[in-house]
């Protein structure tokens, strides 16, 4: 095994959601959190499958068509938010502005964690969404190799107020974003650390006892995510609305190869067509690996 850890210039790439009703979540996406439909697939019928969504030529939300699944239960491992992260603060309050003005009841919170700037919500089918803005990274605390983050208190109304402008509402769509960081739900946090940390190859960036545990590449504040605030003892998955795909991304071919030998070093069953590797959390999460090379 030639490392056990990955690579420092990982990220996250697009988050597979499988919805109910593929209309109206695209126009959430597109029209609130104003991503750009880059691509949209037709099945039979010439009716729409699947609508791929993000900014210039990057993937942010993929949405599935698959009615025929119901809804997880509240207390079931899955997602907990997808988080979206915008280049600039102008960026962020546009995005903030029309979400909260054409879906008002789909906010549910915000918060200064002293790294970033966030605001939560709820999708129409609910899925989580966190919308946010990193503070550069000589601003950010490290202490005994954790960072700091809290949860302050963050007006939208003023945040809004502060930064959008007619000019960030001209060039905000125009503008780079990506997924920062994806949050689950699982069952338990020793097993998150095992599969996120020791075997993955993140690193722990943030603990709040046995209830979250933060996890990241490179010195991010956090790439990954996972709590039991709501799904403590949650097993496996079954097949249901709502998250269907993590993705990451790591930079070559060769740090692809050694995740793939290490996966292989600890069991842990793998789909590899040469390109992407995939395989499932011990919550049957699935997570796909590719190389940006």
């Amino acid at each position: 095994m030639t490392t056990d850890i990955l690579a420092a210039d990982t990220g996250m790439g697009a988050v597979t959601l499988r919805v109910a009703d593929l209309d109206g979540m695209t126009a959430y996406y597109r029209d609130a959190v104003r991503l750009t439909l880059l691509a949209q697939e037709v099945a039979a019928l010439g009716r729409p499958s699947r609508s791929i969504l993000g900014r210039g030529a990057t993937p942010i939300v993929i949405l599935e068509h698959a009615p025929e699944l119901k809804h997880a239960g509240p207390r079931q491992a899955g997602l907990f938010h997808t988080a979206i992260v915008f280049d600039t603060e102008e960026d962020l309050s546009v995005a903030l502005y029309s979400v909260a003005s054409q879906y008002p009841n789909t906010f549910t919170g915000s918060a200064d964690h002293l790294v970033s700037k966030a605001f939560y919500f709820t999708d129409p089918e609910g899925n989580g969404v966190e919308l946010y803005w990193d503070r550069d990274r000589t601003e950010w605390s490290w202490k005994h190799g954790m960072v700091e983050m809290a949860t302050l208190a963050l007006d939208p109304n003023a945040f809004i107020r502060d930064n959008v402008s007619e000019q960030a509402l001209q060039l905000a769509d125009a503008r780079p974003a990506k997924v920062g960081h994806v949050h689950l739900s699982v069952g338990d946090v020793p097993s998150a650390r095992e599969f996120y940390v020791n075997r993955l190859g993140f690193e722990t960036t943030s603990e709040f006892g046995p209830q979250a545990l933060f996890v990241s590449a490179g010195g991010y504040h956090h790439h990954m995510a996972m709590n039991t605030w709501n799904s403590a003892g949650a097993g496996r998955r079954q097949q249901a609305l709502g998250l269907g795909l993590v993705r990451i991304e790591v930079p070559t071919d060769d740090d692809l190869g050694a995740l793939t030998q290490r996966m292989r070093h600890y069991g842990i069953e793998t789909a590899d067509d040469g390109r992407t590797v995939g395989f499932d959390d011990p919550w049957a999460n699935r997570i796909e690996v590719t190389s940006r090379a």
